[in-house]
């Protein structure tokens, strides 16, 4: 095995032994609590900014237990987009809405990739978590690659986090997710997976507002072997994308008032659901606004121009067929 491969060995006490590296986990009881100390000293040693941002996060999520589900859907799929560009992917949050609400996909782009990301805004919206069972929750079936079958490597995995219990539910995310490539979980959405499954993770104390935590992942300590900086990096990383999640929030919320108090005086339902929809997906065409509203394509075509006119929303592609609208928050 290569040098830079040591830098996955991250979670072992001591300096690794050639026979232990060949192992994707160990499986003595001990060695899998020993596996842990490491992170409990790290929560200890950064007390503060994990209290500042578990903060942070209850702001969050009170903030969406009272907003419309709208928002919270919003956010699941811009999480979801950023998170597979993470993962190498980069699907962006209008074409990852396109290909939801209409299973449209350019001809340049991977179906498969698109798909992917689709698994992680469903899971990132609501749905049965990963404490509830890791392989539920991440809907794979597939024979085992490699040396043990699937399921006795998810076993692994939830083995060693069993000993986890007592670690903040931010650190214990953070663990989980550092732990995932020695459990043997790899395939080609690895990446993805162990960033969802640590998103919900890091929300497990959460009122149901906030159903996951947004994470930022660039780098996420990975160069390090040691939990100190690797948990540091994951705290920085929560702080940055929580405060980026309630920017995007503050912004909606303008948008609603102003788009509220301008239609305020138009009659019937219509208007209101609209707004509804538009606030929900980045993108939006008439028949989806038409099948998501129930009003008919002469209603949403006549509110879609005068939301336009009134610059409340503007119209993306600049063509006579085909056309999606958006919000206008500037």
């Amino acid at each position: 095995m290569n040098e830079g491969s040591d830098d996955d060995l991250w979670f072992l006490p001591g300096p690794p032994e050639e026979d232990t590296m060949l192992a994707p986990l160990p499986r003595v009881a001990e060695s899998e609590g020993d596996q842990v100390f490491p992170w409990e000293t790290a929560q200890s040693v950064l007390a503060l900014p994990l209290a500042r941002v578990a903060a942070r996060r209850g702001a969050l999520d009170d903030r969406l237990l009272r907003a419309p589900h709208g928002w919270r859907h919003r956010l699941a799929l811009s999480t979801a987009a950023d998170l597979s560009w993470f993962a190498g992917e980069r699907v962006a949050p209008e074409r990852l809405a396109l290909w939801l609400s209409l299973r449209l996909a350019g001809a340049q782009e991977d179906a498969q990739a698109l798909a992917r990301a689709g698994w992680a805004m469903r899971r990132l919206s609501g749905g049965p978590g990963p404490e509830e069972g890791l392989q539920a929750f991440l809907g794979r079936h597939e024979p085992g690659q490699g040396a043990e079958p699937l399921g006795e490597r998810i076993e692994s995995w939830q083995s060693v986090m069993a000993h986890a219990d007592g670690l903040h539910p931010l650190v214990r995310a953070a663990f989980g997710f550092h732990l995932w490539p020695m459990a043997g979980l790899g395939h080609q959405g690895e990446r993805l997976e162990a960033a969802v499954t640590a998103a919900r993770l890091a929300a497990i104390e959460c009122r149901g507002g906030a159903i996951f935590a947004p994470l930022s992942l660039p780098g996420a300590g990975r160069g390090s072997k040691e939990a100190e900086a690797r948990l540091g990096a994951w705290i920085e990383g929560l702080r940055s994308a929580i405060l980026k999640a309630m920017r995007q929030l503050d912004q909606l919320e303008r948008w609603q008032d102003q788009a509220q108090a301008k239609t305020a005086k138009l009659s019937g339902r219509t208007p209101g659901k609209l707004l509804a929809v538009l606030a929900e997906w980045p993108l939006v065409s008439a028949p989806m606004a038409e099948h998501l509203t129930g009003a008919s394509r002469a209603a949403v075509q006549r509110n879609l121009t005068w939301l336009t006119d009134h610059g409340l929303i503007r119209e993306v592609t600049g063509q006579g067929r085909y056309r999606f609208w958006s919000i206008d928050r500037a």
